[in-house]
């Protein structure tokens, strides 16, 4: 299990040896354009916890299987095996409105989850009756409520998605995942359609939510950067796997995994000494139908040895709070780090 020891009864989501597989299509154009087993592995064995009042960061590359886990969080998705549990309870398979209600999801591209034809004041009021939060007396005021709490005001009810920029609209598609009360809110790359200034008024909101609700937030990201200033811990996803957890600061102080190192290095700085080629990824990762064997990092990684393509590591502690999934996490503790990022983590 992930993180540090952190009982049952205190997790708000919890997974444990997760899987998602999908089988090849028997298309010639699927088998031309694959290669390996007939098997995708989206997920391969994820075991992760989010505690209350968390805020959990989970990055890595695009097609690491962060997406994937998100939706079978949110019950859109069902896992080939695995357990996913609600505060100890075990998620039933087909979720209901009370298990749909208590974990909801703030997706990339807020304009296509909102709904076009319904105006602000509608699209919140259908999901305050549907989960009965509210009276209908007191619909419109717990509307503007929910609208206030991310920084917008009453008069944006009668209008309609349309009529508003990425970033108000990502704040409204915010509201609606509030509207049913959550335990628990996934925002599934929630910034990276927006543009750079814009992304900085959305991760300050995400703040100010979990300090002001107590909500545990799994923010899933590809840019370390985005998560450094809001995240409490970081969970480094490659190629289907957890290879790294550990607290926000300890992470980009000390990390223990060669696929950290090179997305903290990747981070632009203004200064030269603060590149370290040693660390930049080669190439793009393996295709999920064909994972190689042993570490499934070591094709691109520049501490890699023969016990590395023979030698599939588990993720064991290394330090307090700290799990890394590495045979060279102690050699990788002995190479120093890019000055900026010593001076800034």
């Amino acid at each position: 299990m992930t993180g540090t020891d952190t009982g049952t009864d205190t997790a708000m989501l919890r997974v444990a040896g997760l899987t998602k597989t999908y089988s090849l299509g028997t298309s010639w154009l699927s088998r031309l354009t694959s290669s390996g087993s007939g098997t995708l592995k989206a997920l391969d064995g994820v075991d992760l916890d989010l505690r209350p009042g968390e805020v959990l960061a989970l990055v890595g590359e695009s097609g690491s299987g962060k997406s994937t886990l998100a939706k079978i969080l949110v019950g859109s998705t069902p896992a080939s095996s695995g357990v996913v549990e609600h505060r100890g309870e075990v998620a039933p398979a087909r979720r209901d409105k009370e298990s749909s209600r208590r974990v909801q999801m703030v997706f990339q591209d807020p304009y296509s989850s909102l709904n076009p034809r319904l105006t602000v004041g509608a699209m919140l009021a259908e999901l305050l009756l549907l989960h009965r939060v509210v009276p209908r007396r007191e619909v419109r005021a717990e509307s503007v409520r929910l609208l206030n709490l991310v920084g917008m005001e009453e008069d944006v009810l009668g209008a309609y998605p349309s009529q508003f920029s990425g970033g108000q609209r990502q704040r409204l598609a915010i509201a609606r995942a509030l509207a049913v009360r959550p335990d628990v809110v996934i925002a599934d790359e929630p910034v990276s359609a927006l543009d750079v200034s814009v992304q900085a008024t959305i991760l300050e909101l995400f703040a100010a939510l979990r300090a002001e609700l107590g909500l545990s937030i799994l923010f899933i990201a590809h840019n370390l950067a985005v998560v450094q200033h809001l995240a409490d811990r970081v969970a480094v996803m490659y190629l289907g796997r957890i290879v790294e957890v550990a607290p926000t600061a300890q992470l980009f102080a000390a990390p223990r995994h060669p696929y950290t190192r090179a997305l903290i290095d990747s981070i632009p700085r203004m200064t030269e000494a603060s590149v370290n080629d040693a660390f930049e990824l080669d190439g793009e990762p393996p295709s999920p139908y064909d994972v190689p064997a042993g570490c499934r990092f070591h094709p691109r990684c520049p501490l890699a040895s023969e016990i590395c393509r023979t030698t599939d590591p588990p993720l064991l502690s290394v330090g307090p709070a700290h799990e890394s999934a590495c045979l060279k996490a102690d050699e990788l503790a002995l190479i120093p780090l890019p000055e900026t990022t010593q001076e800034h983590a």
